[in-house]
């Protein structure tokens, strides 16, 4: 286990480090110019709903997709599942599904995939540009496989190795990518924390396919022929995130936490976060409420804006302690608002086994 200890920790300097010209070269100029951007998307419904600000607080299963490190949390056995309607009436769906085992006292790993489904869609040709030939369905898919360990009463860190899918009638491509993060606790009650993870770092991708391939006809033989094109790779939209939060601890069933958190985008502008979660327990139910807002230049400018996000987050749920193990069950809820194209909602259910 030492040697896996500083595998990760090496591994984390190393990715930090080399986010230091990859990460933070981004420029206005290179907006939009990297694919792949469904990675950008949170598709679980607490972490969202705190705009992605607790890069430091984030436990469990949510935690692979903001900060890895929180994935060392996980109790034992939790299973998760979300949907949500991206980009509002854009007619985009997003189901997520996942599950984190707790494999020894100190180690955690889970397994996640996210599914977009954009709907059918007419072929049409240049010869017939009204369709009726029949439809294609866009696909995009990232499989996650993760691995989280408590180092210490203070340090948690890990490592997520992301493959994503993207296909297009008869295009495709596949990419690898990977995440690794550290969280640190410090406090008599552990409420100040800290984070730092970088996300989405691995080599381009390109499409392939028949869609490449354009027939030439020769008028003079009669002859036909395939010319293939070449289709350019494009970059993964790697991030370095840090985040720090403090826990407002009223009583031992009400709790405040609030988060800071800073993303610095190598594709897209850089984002500064705030989220809060406010939690309160019952006997045998808690109740967490939670809002945020994450900002990016010229957000409030439609004309100049790069994101269709207009960076207000809200949501709430509800956990209840069910059957003789008191097994807690979770509902779950965010509302995200974007412009023009509406509200974004995510429903979710999650279940810990112990």
């Amino acid at each position: 286990m030492k040697g896996l200890k500083k595998y990760i920790i090496g591994g984390s300097i190393a990715l930090g480090a080399l986010s230091s010209t990859y990460t933070l070269a981004g420029n206005e100029d290179r907006i939009g110019s990297a694919g792949a951007s469904e990675m950008l998307v949170n598709p679980w419904a607490r972490t969202s709903a705190m705009a992605d600000a607790g890069i430091s607080s984030s436990r469990g299963l949510e935690a692979q997709f903001v900060n890895i490190a929180g994935l060392a949390f996980t109790d034992r056995t939790q299973l998760k599942f979300n949907y949500t309607n991206w980009l509002g009436g854009a007619g985009i769906s997003l189901n997520s599904a996942g599950l984190a085992q707790r494999i020894s006292k100190q180690d955690v790993i889970a397994v996640s995939i996210q599914a977009f489904g954009f709907g059918d869609i007419d072929i049409t040709t240049v010869d017939i540009p009204e369709g009726g030939i029949g439809t294609f369905s866009p696909r995009k898919n990232i499989v996650n496989v993760g691995y989280a360990r408590e180092f210490s009463n203070s340090i948690y860190a890990g490592m997520n190795l992301k493959i994503v899918s993207e296909s297009i009638a008869n295009l495709s491509a596949t990419g690898v990518a990977l995440d690794a993060g550290v969280q640190y606790i410090t406090g008599e009650q552990d409420e100040a924390k800290f984070g730092i993870t970088l996300r989405n770092v691995g080599p381009t991708m390109t499409f392939r396919g028949d869609g490449l391939g354009t027939p030439v006809f020769y008028q003079t033989t009669g002859g036909v022929a395939t010319l293939e094109q070449r289709s350019n790779s494009f970059e993964m939209p790697s991030q370095l995130a840090i985040g720090t939060s403090y826990d407002f601890i009223f009583s031992e069933s009400n709790k405040l936490t609030a988060a800071l958190g800073f993303s610095a985008n190598s594709f897209t502008n850089d984002i500064y976060r705030i989220g809060l979660d406010y939690g309160f327990g019952l006997e045998k139910a808690a109740f967490n409420l939670r809002a945020g807002y994450a900002y990016e230049s010229n957000i409030f400018n439609r004309e100049l804006a790069t994101t269709g996000l207009t960076g207000l987050t809200a949501g709430f749920s509800v956990d209840a302690l069910v059957g003789d193990n008191k097994s807690p069950i979770g509902l779950e809820y965010a509302v995200r608002l974007a412009n023009p194209f509406g509200t974004i909602h995510t429903f979710g259910l999650t279940v810990s086994l112990k």
